[in-house]
C-alpha cells in the first residue's frame, strides 16, 4: 500500500477515535443523535426533539472538549518525540528528555502549594507558569550545553538535560514531601487527566498543536539529514546548530503546552513515531504530519479506556498509555522482522 492510501487510512483512523470517544461513555450516545446535535451547534439550527436535553449538554460541553483535547496533546507529544529522536540519533529519547515535564511540574506545584492566584489569568495561571518553567528549563539546558560544547553535540545535550531533569524533581519531590496536604493533588497532576477540559482549553491546545506541527514539517529535509549524523548534514550545507537549537524550541514548546493544561503523560511521544516509521518509512514530511494523527488517536482511544474500564472511577491516562503502548510497539517493531 502507498503512503497515500496509509494517509488516508490514518486519517479515517483518527476521526474514528474521535467519535469513539465522543460517543461511548458512561451515557452512550447514538451516532445519529451525536451528528444531529453537532450539526444544530455549528449551523445555528434546531435540534430534534427526540434528543434528550441532558445528551446536548453531556456532548457538546464534556465528551467533545475532552476528545479533541486529548487528540491535540496526543499529536503534540508525538511530533516532539519524533523531533527528539531525530535531531538527538537516540531512538530512546523522548520530548521530555530536556526536562520540560519536569520544569512544568515544578512551576505547577509551586502554584498550587503557594496558592497563587490571578484576577487577569483566571485558570491560566497554572498552565502559564508550568509553561514559562517548562521551557525556561530547556532554554538553560541549550544555553549551557552550546557555551561548554561549541559544537553542540547529542550527547551534551542528552547529558545536560538528563542531569537538569533530575535536578528539578528532585526539588519537586521535596516540595511534596514539605507540603503533604497537597500531595494527593501533586501526583494527579504528574499523572495526567483530561477531566474537566472545556472548549477554552481545545481552542489553546489546537492552535499550539496544528502551528507547531506546521512549523516542525518545514523542517522535515534538515530532520532527514540530522537523522543521518550531523557530520553528514552539515557537508550538504545544514546549520545543524541553528537547526537543533529551532527544533530543540519547537518541540519543546510542543510538550510545554500539553503539559501544562493536562499533566504529565508519558510513553506516546516515545513509541508513536517509532509505529509511524515502521509503517510510513523514515520520510519526515510524513512522519511528522502522521505522528501527529496517529498520537491523537492513541491518546483519545487511551482516555476512552481511562474513563470507561473503572467507571465511574477514572485510570490515570497515564498508566493507560503505558499499559497498551508496550505490547502494541512490540508488535508492531517485531512484525516485520
Amino acid at each position: 500500500m502507498k503512503n497515500s492510501s496509509k494517509s488516508i487510512a490514518a486519517g479515517l483512523l483518527g476521526l474514528a477515535a474521535v467519535i469513539m470517544g465522543i460517543c461511548i461513555g458512561s451515557v452512550m450516545i447514538s451516532l445519529s443523535d451525536t451528528f444531529s446535535i453537532i450539526t444544530a451547534k455549528l449551523t445555528g439550527g434546531s435540534i430534534s426533539q427526540s434528543v434528550d436535553a441532558s445528551l446536548v449538554s453531556i456532548l457538546w460541553e464534556i465528551r467533545i472538549p475532552r476528545a479533541l483535547s486529548a487528540f491535540f496533546v496526543g499529536g503534540a507529544l508525538a511530533v516532539s518525540g519524533a523531533v527528539m529522536q531525530s535531531i538527538l540519533q537516540n531512538p530512546l529519547a523522548s520530548s521530555y528528555t530536556l526536562g520540560v515535564s519536569s520544569g512544568a511540574s515544578l512551576g505547577a506545584a509551586i502554584v498550587i502549594v503557594c496558592g497563587f492566584s490571578s484576577s487577569i489569568l483566571g485558570f491560566l495561571l497554572l498552565p502559564v507558569v508550568g509553561f514559562t518553567c517548562g521551557l525556561s528549563t530547556v532554554f538553560l539546558v541549550i544555553l549551557i550545553a552550546s557555551k561548554l560544547d561549541s559544537g553542540f553535540k547529542n550527547h551534551t545535550i542528552i547529558l545536560f538535560g538528563m542531569v537538569f531533569s533530575l535536578f528539578v524533581n528532585a526539588a519537586l519531590t521535596m516540595l511534596s514531601a514539605l507540603n503533604q496536604s497537597h500531595m494527593q493533588r501533586l501526583i494527579l497532576w504528574q499523572m495526567g487527566t483530561f477531566s474537566g477540559k472545556r472548549w477554552h482549553h481545545v481552542a489553546i491546545l489546537s492552535v499550539f498543536c496544528i502551528l507547531g506541527t506546521i512549523a516542525v514539517t518545514f523542517y522535515s529535509r534538515e530532520l532527514d539529514l540530522l537523522t543521518f549524523g550531523d557530520e553528514e548534514a552539515m557537508a550538504v550545507g545544514v546549520d545543524t546548530k541553528r537547526a537543533k537549537i529551532t527544533l530543540l524550541v519547537l518541540a519543546s514548546l510542543l510538550t510545554g503546552i500539553s503539559v501544562c493544561f493536562t499533566g504529565v503523560i508519558g510513553f506516546i511521544d516515545l513509541t508513536v513515531p517509532h509505529i509511524t516509521r515502521r509503517i510510513f518509512g523514515s520520510s519526515h514530511k510524513y512522519v511528522i504530519p502522521l505522528s501527529m494523527i496517529i498520537g491523537g488517536s492513541f491518546m483519545v482511544i487511551a482516555d476512552l479506556l481511562a474513563r470507561t474500564i473503572l467507571a465511574p472511577q477514572e485510570i490515570p491516562v497515564g498508566a493507560i498509555t503505558a499499559l497498551i503502548g508496550a505490547p502494541f510497539f512490540l508488535y508492531v517493531y517485531f512484525k516485520k522482522r
